[in-house]
C-alpha cells in the first residue's frame, strides 16, 4: 500500500466521523422546532405585531420547552401567551404540537431599518426580521382637514381638528392660541370647552376650535396659530380666516331731522343720506317706502349702484300727500336695503290745510256771526 493511500484512508474516516457527529447534533437540536409563516415584515413605528408560533416536540419523549425572546432593541417589549395565560414554558408530549402567540410591541421612538429578534424554544432558535419603514419620533400629530374658512366679520368660524398622541405614554396637553388682539378662540375636545386634554398612547381626540373675530374688523386674511403642548412633546397648527368685511349702513338726512310739514294735496322733497358704515362695499341699494293710504313716494335715483366703505350718498325722496288728508301727523317709513343688510328711517309728517281752505273757513265763520247779529237786531226787541 502506497504512502498516500495510508494517509488518505485515516483522513476519510475522520471526515465520516465528523459528518456523523454533526448530523447527530443537528438531529438532537431538531427535537424541538418552532414555526411561523411570517419571518420578515415591514411596519411603521408604534406598531404591535402578533405572531402565531407552532412549537413541536419531534422527540419520542415528553419535553419541557422554555420560551423567551432575545435581541430586542431598547424600548421594545414582548409577551408570549396561550389563551389568557402568559407562557414561559411548555410541556409537550412526543410528536405533539402546541401554538402560542407572540405579541411584540414596537415603540414610537425607533430607528428606521431592519431589526432582528430571536425566539428561542429549548435549543431551537427562530429568527424574526422586522423592517421599520420610517424613523420613529416622540411626537404629537395635530391635524385639520379644512384649515381655511371665509366669512364676514360677524361670522363664527368652527374648525374640526384631530389631536393624536403618537407616543408610548399618556400625555396631558395644554391648549393654546396665539390670536391677534380682540379675537376669541375656544377649544372643545369631545364637544366640551376646555383648556387642556388628556390622551392615552396611540389614541386621538376629535376637537372643534371656535374662532370669533373682533367687532368691525377690516376685510383681509388672518392666521391663527394654535398648539397642544407639554414638557415632553408638542404640535402646532395654523388656521386661516378670510374676512370679507361687514355689511352695515345708515339711513338719515343731511341735517339729521326726521320730520317735516306738508299741505294736503301737495308734494314735499326730502334729501336722504345713505352711509356705508361697514367694511365692505354695498351694491344695488334699493329704496322703498311704507306710506299712508293714497299717498305717493318716489325716489331719485331709484337705486344706488355701488357705495364704498366709509362713503355716503344723497337720494331725493318726493312725498305727495293725499288731497283729502285731514290735518294732523302721519308716519312714513323709508327703507334702504341690499341682500346683505338694510337700514330704516321713520319720518313724522304734519299735514296742514291749504290757505284757500283756511280763508273759506274764516269767511264761513264771519258770515255766521253776521247772520246771528242780523237776526238779533231784527227780532231781539220783540
Amino acid at each position: 500500500m502506497s504512502t498516500s493511500t495510508k494517509i488518505f484512508k485515516p483522513v476519510l474516516i475522520s471526515l465520516f466521523v465528523i459528518l456523523f457527529l454533526s448530523n447527530a447534533t443537528n438531529t438532537s437540536a431538531q427535537k424541538v422546532s418552532l414555526y411561523t409563516p411570517y419571518t420578515k415584515v415591514s411596519v411603521p413605528p408604534g406598531e404591535t405585531l402578533t405572531y402565531s408560533i407552532d412549537v413541536k416536540n419531534n422527540d419520542s419523549a415528553r419535553k419541557n420547552v422554555d420560551l423567551y425572546v432575545s435581541g430586542l432593541p431598547s424600548g421594545w417589549t414582548y409577551e408570549i401567551k396561550s389563551g389568557k395565560w402568559n407562557v414561559k414554558q411548555l410541556s409537550i408530549l412526543p410528536e405533539e404540537k402546541k401554538s402560542v402567540n407572540l405579541k411584540l410591541n414596537i415603540p414610537y421612538k425607533v430607528r428606521k431599518g431592519t431589526h432582528r429578534v430571536t425566539v428561542t424554544g429549548g435549543d431551537y432558535k427562530l429568527p424574526l426580521y422586522i423592517v421599520v419603514s420610517k424613523q420613529g419620533n416622540y411626537e404629537t400629530e395635530f391635524t385639520c382637514k379644512q384649515n381655511n374658512m371665509q366669512g364676514h366679520a360677524k361670522s363664527n368660524f368652527t374648525f374640526s381638528t384631530e389631536l393624536k398622541n403618537v407616543t408610548g405614554e399618556k400625555q396631558r396637553y395644554a391648549l393654546r392660541a396665539n390670536a391677534p388682539r380682540g379675537w376669541e378662540v375656544k377649544f372643545k375636545p369631545n364637544y366640551k370647552q376646555a383648556t387642556s386634554v388628556e390622551i392615552e398612547p396611540n389614541q386621538k381626540v376629535t376637537m372643534s376650535i371656535e374662532i370669533k373675530p373682533p367687532y368691525n374688523i377690516k376685510a383681509g386674511t388672518y392666521k391663527i396659530p394654535v398648539a397642544a403642548v407639554n414638557n415632553n412633546t408638542s404640535s402646532e397648527l395654523t388656521l386661516e380666516v378670510v374676512i370679507t368685511g361687514t355689511y352695515e349702513m345708515e339711513l338719515t338726512t343731511p341735517t339729521g331731522l326726521l320730520s317735516t310739514h306738508i299741505t294736503a294735496g301737495n308734494e314735499k322733497k326730502i334729501n336722504l343720506l345713505i352711509k356705508n358704515t361697514g367694511s365692505s362695499k354695498l351694491e344695488n341699494i334699493k329704496l322703498k317706502a311704507s306710506k299712508p293710504r293714497n299717498w305717493e313716494v318716489t325716489f331719485d335715483p331709484k337705486e344706488v349702484k355701488v357705495l364704498e366703505p366709509g362713503k355716503d350718498t344723497e337720494v331725493q325722496a318726493t312725498i305727495k300727500a293725499y288731497e283729502k288728508s285731514i290735518a294732523g301727523d302721519y308716519i312714513t317709513k323709508i327703507t334702504a336695503s341690499t341682500p346683505e343688510t338694510s337700514a330704516k328711517a321713520t319720518f313724522r309728517i304734519t299735514v296742514e290745510t291749504s290757505m284757500l281752505t283756511g280763508w273759506l273757513g274764516l269767511l264761513i265763520i264771519l258770515l255766521a256771526i253776521g247772520l246771528i247779529y242780523y237776526l238779533f237786531r231784527k227780532y231781539g226787541r220783540r
